[in-house]
């Protein structure tokens, strides 16, 4: 063992004394992939815990029902993502040549959007909601599965190689980090042209009640909507199925999961989608450069990862912080004034649900998340702290999140 290495696992040893309680998890979701990583060609240090662990899981879930097992199966994924499709291409067919259906294409509304609003002009089309949202939901859970693992085979798991990861529990944590690169980059930004088309940009709180109702939305904003939707309830599949090595946090992430489910459909339930896509957007982004911090850290590009993650501290401070206070203002402060008299009631045939204790509603579940991203921010505070006042973030790596919990392999070891 070189001398360089030595004193990488003497500094690093030291490091995690000094790490007390959640800061120091290996295997919580934020903290532990911050945690300093094992050298490259360094010899995994001895665990606890059987190799049969790891082997077990990963007999368990190619076992799996096919019912379940398309979940993380792209083959199966994507022969049922074609079905739908080839449906609709023979129902055209048909029409083509000459064979009268008597109703219109019942296959296009499981993966186009349905609920478009008659009375709407051409030139500024709007669609309300309609029982087809679950078919649409449903299918895009399934193209979000498909989606994940193909770009695991194809882009995650090459990239890691290329770039010296050898062991396959930090592989698939790369690889969970490219994909939440990959989807908070594009929805976000996705959130941010959403947004620039509303009377809301930038962050106009009184238009989230002015126009309230917002029951018939532009094809964008219901298409972003329901597609954040399936993404989550893909996510939560992942977690409860058990289908992903399991961390020790993982009552929290599945508790995390269900609480954005719930505002997410009850958003979108009760028309408040343009106070809906602010919020997401403020999430969304800075998750963004999270995932970026966490990649260079798997790499050990250390001193990048130190000024991504100032980057990201700062973003995070903005849009999860500052805004959502803002909003939670606009809330308590600016909807009883803004609010039209007449939606101040809960009508399901007029789409209004705003009597008075809707705002408590709305501001409670609001506040509990800002509680939650201030307690996100103490331990990203401790982090950057910690990235600042090193004085070597080259050596000081120790071993990686998953070395407690899976078998032992040789980092330069292909697998």
């Amino acid at each position: 063992m070189s001398v360089r290495q030595s004193k990488a696992q003497k500094q690093a040893a030291h490091l995690r004394t000094k790490i007390p309680g959640i800061e120091g998890d290996p295997n919580h979701h934020l903290t532990g992939s911050f945690l300093p990583q094992t050298p490259f060609g360094d010899s995994t240090p001895e665990r606890s815990s059987s190799p049969a662990i790891s082997n077990s899981f990963n007999a368990r879930r190619d076992q799996r029902s096919v019912l379940v097992r398309w979940v993380i199966d792209p083959a199966i994924s994507f022969k049922l993502l074609l079905i739908p499709l080839v449906l609709y291409l023979n129902w055209e067919l048909l029409s083509y040549f000459g064979v009268e259906t008597g109703v219109p294409n019942p296959f296009n509304n499981i993966f186009l959007l349905a609920g478009y609003v008659p009375t709407s002009a051409p030139e500024n089309p709007r669609y309300q909601k309609t029982w087809w949202d679950l078919a649409f939901v449903a299918y895009y859970v399934v193209f979000f599965s498909f989606l994940r693992e193909i770009l695991s085979l194809k882009v995650s798991r090459p990239a890691a190689k290329y770039f010296g990861l050898r062991r396959d529990s930090k592989i698939d944590r790369f690889g969970e980090q490219a994909y939440a690169l990959f989807y908070f980059m594009f929805f976000g930004a996705w959130g941010y042209r959403v947004m620039s088309q509303l009377p809301t940009y930038w962050y106009n709180t009184q238009e989230f009640w002015k126009t309230y109702p917002n029951w018939d939305m532009k094809p964008e904003l219901k298409r972003y909507y329901l597609m954040q939707f399936a993404y989550w309830w893909q996510q939560l599949l992942v977690l409860v199925l058990g289908l992903e090595k399991p961390r020790k946090d993982y009552g929290e992430l599945v508790a995390h999961h269900f609480v954005t489910l719930w505002l997410v459909g009850w958003s979108y339930l009760v028309n408040l989608t343009y106070i809906g896509n602010a919020v997401y957007m403020s999430m969304d982004i800075p998750d963004t450069f999270l995932a970026v911090s966490k990649l260079f850290n798997y790499i050990q590009w250390n001193t990048a990862k130190v000024y991504t993650f100032g980057i990201f501290f700062v973003i995070w401070t903005y849009f999860r912080h500052y805004l959502n206070i803002w909003i939670l203002w606009s809330v308590w402060f600016e909807q009883p004034i803004n609010i039209p008299e007449s939606t101040k009631k809960w009508d399901w045939s007029e789409g209004v649900y705003m009597p008075g204790w809707m705002r408590y509603q709305i501001f409670l579940p609001l506040l509990i998340l800002q509680f939650l991203n201030l307690f996100w921010y103490s331990l990203m505070t401790k982090i950057l702290v910690r990235g600042l006042i090193s004085k070597d973030v080259d050596d000081s790596r120790s071993d990686d999140e998953d070395d407690d919990q899976f078998p032992p392999e040789n980092d330069n070891k292909e697998d």
